[in-house]
């Protein structure tokens, strides 16, 4: 490494702060901007089902119910007791649930791809998602007492089986005291095929459970509920901090291993930290969805084509362009052909799928 280059490393860190500090009143725009986009998506979602609602209405309804804002407004009440079970009980869990996977995977998508360099990184890249499928198909599979399920085992063991590939996976990686990408990477692709065949070795033995077991794998948040919610919130909003407080390393990351080795960084750890940041965010969102994918493909992506590339800035707008995706994906899913109900990684597939291919074609490149 010569200095020359170690020098140029420095001054493309200090430019990009720079720029940032720069445009801090724009970006916060831009922030204010799409997270209201979200909370419109929210209240717009709500209205929209087997039973419609007034806008005016849900938006009543839902200040009234809001802790001391409540009682300080003292609204009327211009809704049924059934409106308000629906709104509060059914659809409200639901759709902040599609909001929370949905920001969950476009950050732990825009984390693998930052880390490994890759546009095409996406959050299953290292077996999270064979690891979630093998242990919540091992949770249909088990003749376990039905009140079991309505506690979660499905959930719990998804998460489980997600945090427990990747934990191999990684040990499998290490050559010394570092940890590859590259190795990382085939050692991931390996033991997810492994996980993989288990999978579809035990669903062949379940032709009993067949469409619950492939309706899981398909993805869906049909039994989205305030519980699940609860439940997966703590694990995304750790891994969504750990992950924005290391931004700027991320973008460190971006000159090569060896350069930013030579700026003091700590390149093993920060491979760790990320690594285990984005896989509790995926595999929280994996146990209580299914595998729903593209969201943390194309998400990451068009938001540096539309903003550019300081992680500092991708990272967030990632999570409120991804927690908008999947939410209205979500509401296509439960509304297109209702009263049936599409598995939305269905949705997601038929959505994103057309959009990457746009977007190769417009640009004869993956922007990175």
């Amino acid at each position: 490494m010569h200095l020359s280059e170690t020098r140029r490393g420095r001054l493309w860190v200090w430019h990009s702060q720079g720029q940032a500090r720069a445009a801090g009143r724009p970006i916060a725009l831009l922030m204010l901007g799409v997270g209201g986009a979200l909370l419109l998506s929210v209240l717009l979602a709500i209205t929209v089902g087997a039973v419609s609602l007034p806008v005016g209405t849900v938006w009543h309804m839902l200040l009234s119910r809001t802790p001391f804002l409540g009682d300080v407004l003292g609204l009327p009440v211009t809704w049924t007791p059934a409106q308000e079970a629906v709104v509060l009980q059914i659809r409200l869990p639901r759709i902040l649930l599609a909001a929370v996977v949905g920001g969950s995977l476009a950050v732990a998508g825009a984390t693998y791809q930052g880390m490994f360099r890759n546009p095409l990184a996406d959050p299953y890249l290292i077996g999270v998602a064979a690891g979630a499928g093998l242990g919540a198909v091992i949770g249909f599979a088990l003749p376990l007492p039905q009140a079991w399920y309505g506690l979660g085992v499905v959930q719990w063991l998804a998460f489980a089986g997600a945090t427990i590939t990747v934990v191999v996976v990684s040990l499998l990686a290490r050559v010394g005291n570092t940890t590859p990408l590259t190795t990382l990477l085939l050692a991931g692709v390996a033991l997810g095929s492994f996980c993989t065949a288990i999978t579809s070795f035990v669903i062949y033995l379940q032709q009993d459970k067949l469409h619950v077991i492939y309706f899981w794998l398909l993805g869906g948040l049909s039994l989205g509920s305030w519980q699940q919610l609860g439940t997966v919130l703590p694990y995304v909003l750790l891994s969504l901090a750990v992950v924005l407080v290391n931004a700027r390393l991320l973008n460190v990351l971006q000159l090569d291993e060896e350069q930013a080795a030579q700026l003091g960084l700590n390149v093993e750890r920060l491979k760790f930290v990320l690594v285990a940041a984005a896989t509790m965010g995926t595999a929280a969102a994996v146990s209580v969805s299914g595998l729903i994918g593209f969201v943390g493909l194309i998400v990451p992506h068009a938001v540096r084509m539309l903003w550019g590339h300081d992680y500092r800035l991708v990272l967030p707008l990632s999570w409120l362009a991804g927690a908008i995706f999947l939410l209205w994906s979500d509401t296509a899913a439960r509304t297109v052909l209702a009263p049936t109900e599409l598995p939305v990684g269905i949705v997601t597939a038929l959505c994103g799928a057309p959009f990457f291919l746009y977007l190769l074609r417009q640009r004869k490149r993956l922007v990175f």
